[in-house]
């Protein structure tokens, strides 16, 4: 359903027909239909509520919340999406899921002019490939989305905006509409504590290798300096400004909804809200509503590869013994990683660029074709099929949050190899916390997004580490155990499934005590 901005006649909750001449039957199904939208109209439930979701232009922000608005019109919930022409298509999917739902999910778009910022016009396209100055002038530019946000928030009159961080500045509008703002910043638990510590304290080591253990957490956690975000460097100033700007919005927003569920990272759920003070909810994994087969394959977009393509190969390999190998591999690493796959003798499956074709030589891609050893992807891969197929056992990830709850919620061990953002933070709840994975090695945060320096025998020791009879297949069944308690998590009773609830609960009660200013 895609509007854009004219109020449609409101339509009931049901509509349905019955015979001319009703039979018990069918008088019974009335009474019992008419009592449920009795229910569902009384104030405090499901029904009642409207949530608008406003995610960033990217695929690590919108997948989630394109997940999360299918889990709430999934509870009944009026759900709306709001976004931008160029990236509108990519949502019609997660519409699609929801068309027999009580309510489908509603797409808004609003118009964005980056040329007026001096950037290209599909620059909103996540499709495209920017640099870091666009980037930050891309932060700068969404600004502007402001105005025609209000205007449809004034419209539309929902009970509560779910907004990404890098929208701070709709803290404002939450607050002049009297509704909350929820803040989503496509992360989990343990990494937003771990910062925090990060906020309050500078580390006195005599180098940027030397470890330092963070203090106010609940574990014992060592990071080095050179792990920690550079955002003071020139090309992350902006970005530094939009960061600073989105820590003082959430400070000022009604709570936190998080992609999590509370059995993958209990003392830091209880640290976060007991502790920092802080109001949040744990409505995960999203992922586990991409539950068929094209669910999983067009999950983002459409696939490089078919599904039987893909899944005839999976269902050749033994459990356990494929290794998927998926980060957004920089052509500088890709030769190493290569190498690496070859020497480690694994089935394997790798994702490239469509443009790094080119840049695996010697024959490789023929020789482990011809050994039947590997799949290589050239293009977007659908990483939820590939990774809770049963032959895969391991995953090298740059540890970006959604990978990292993709990877548990499959139940594989992972290869951590962590590039920039707060990817080092999930590394350490892989490796130390959970011990589901292994670190690469000794990287270094980048603020461009390289992974520089490491060389294929570190890939190859750490690959044969996951993938090995013992600790391998330790890590293996801790994963396991993980992937059954993020199942149970969002099934009805579950602490996600619940949470859900209570944060329905809560916005209704935020309404009846303020009222919005409508």
């Amino acid at each position: 359903m895609i509007h854009s901005g004219k109020k449609n006649k409101k339509k009931s909750l049901f509509s349905f027909s019955l015979l001319k001449t009703p039979t018990m039957v069918n008088k019974r199904l009335l009474l019992q239909t008419l009592h449920l939208q009795f229910l569902l109209l009384q104030p405090g439930t499901m029904a009642t509520c409207h949530v608008v979701f406003f995610p960033f232009m990217a695929y690590g922000h919108m997948i989630p919340m394109a997940d999360m608005a299918v889990l709430f019109a999934s509870r009944s919930l009026r759900t709306t999406i709001v976004t931008t022409s160029s990236t509108a298509h990519r949502l019609s999917k997660s519409i699609q899921k929801t068309i027999n739902y009580t309510h489908q999910i509603a797409l808004h778009t609003i118009e964005f002019k980056p040329n007026k910022a001096g950037l290209p016009l599909v620059i909103d396209n996540p499709d495209q490939i920017i640099t870091n100055e666009d980037l930050s002038r891309l932060l700068e530019a969404i600004t502007t989305l402001q105005e025609p946000f209000e205007q449809f928030i004034e419209i539309s009159q929902p009970n509560c905006i779910v907004s990404d961080m890098f929208f701070p500045w709709t803290t404002e509008t939450a607050a002049r509409f009297n509704i909350p703002r929820i803040a989503f910043n496509g992360t989990g638990f343990f990494p937003l504590c771990v910062a925090n510590a990060m906020l309050l304290y500078q580390p006195t080591v005599s180098s940027d290798s030397d470890p330092f253990v963070v203090p106010y957490v609940p574990h014992e956690i060592k990071l080095k300096r050179k792990q920690l975000p550079q955002i003071d460097s020139e090309e992350c100033k902006v970005f530094l400004k939009v960061i600073i700007q989105a820590v003082e919005a959430e400070a000022k927003s009604y709570g936190v909804i998080i992609n999590s569920f509370y059995e993958l990272e209990p003392e830091y759920v209880r640290h976060y809200r007991e502790v920092l003070k802080r109001t949040a909810w744990h409505v995960g994994p999203v992922s586990l509503w991409s539950k068929n087969t094209e669910d999983k394959l067009e999950r983002g977009k459409k696939s490089a590869i078919n599904e039987h393509q893909c899944l005839k190969w999976l269902d050749s390999k033994e459990p356990n013994s494929v290794i998927y190998v998926s980060f957004g591999i920089p052509s500088s690493q890709l030769y190493e990683i290569a190498m690496a796959l070859e020497a480690c003798d694994e089935n394997f499956i790798c994702v490239v660029r469509n443009d790094q074709e080119a840049m695996i030589t010697d024959g490789f891609e023929a020789r482990i074709k011809a050994k039947g050893k590997g799949l290589i992807i050239k293009g977007w891969a659908p990483q939820v099929l590939i990774l809770d197929h049963e032959s895969v056992g391991g995953f090298v990830t740059h540890c970006g949050w959604n990978s990292v709850l993709e990877g548990v919620s499959c139940g594989v061990a992972m290869v951590a190899w962590p590039v920039m953002a707060e990817q080092f933070y999930n590394a350490k709840l892989v490796t130390d916390v959970l011990q589901i994975g292994v670190l690469i090695g000794d990287v270094e945060w980048s603020p461009t997004s390289t992974c520089d320096g490491v060389k294929r025998e570190a890939i190859q020791r750490a690959v044969a580490m996951v993938m090995g009879v013992e600790e391998g297949h330790a890590m293996r069944t801790r994963a396991r155990e993980l992937k059954e308690k993020a199942k149970t998590a969002v099934e009805e009773g579950g602490s996600s499934y619940s949470d859900l609830t209570t944060f329905v609960e809560d916005i209704n009660a935020f309404r009846n005590v303020n009222g919005p200013t409508f």
